[in-house]
């Protein structure tokens, strides 16, 4: 685990952060489409449930995207405990991936479902969680990895 720390850690942190405001959000909220406006029409925690993956894509299919998330999780784990010592920003980015996938993971295997509550208002955004926001900034920090590893060589 030394080897990729930043990885673990960011996968751990972020894994807990996930499941912790979920169930904030389960125990606060009575009934499913309750909600609790932050800035009014702007930004509001909405409980909803979604079968499927993000912005509702492939409604009910938890039974799939369940497998699709372990196996998602597994590939990341075995790349950070036996693959070679990847640069920070990769294990950042592999960790945030690891961290949502775990988490929305979990619930569908728990549950069928994920819980979102993360709702833009004022964009008419579907209604998200903090795994959905952890996947997508792994993905910007892989990217910012693949650009940062061109080489800036000289053509003869």
């Amino acid at each position: 685990m030394k080897k990729n720390r930043w990885f673990w850690i960011v996968g751990i942190v972020g894994f807990i952060l996930d499941q912790v405001t979920k169930y904030w959000v389960v125990q606060t909220f009575p009934n499913i489409g309750d909600t609790i406006p932050l800035w009014s029409g702007v930004f509001h925690f909405t409980y909803v449930i979604n079968t499927g993956a993000a912005f509702s894509f492939f409604e009910g299919g938890a039974k799939w995207l369940r497998w699709l998330s372990l196996g998602v999780s597994l590939g990341l784990m075995a790349l950070a405990w036996w693959g070679e010592k990847m640069k920070v920003t990769e294990q950042l980015g592999y960790g945030f991936i690891l961290s949502g996938a775990l988490g929305n993971g979990l619930d569908r295997f728990l549950f069928g479902y994920v819980v979102d509550f993360l709702d833009f208002r004022l964009i008419n955004f579907p209604v998200f969680n903090l795994a959905d926001v952890f996947i997508n900034i792994g993905i910007l920090f892989l990217l910012i990895a693949s650009f940062g590893s061109q080489s800036s060589g000289k053509v003869s």
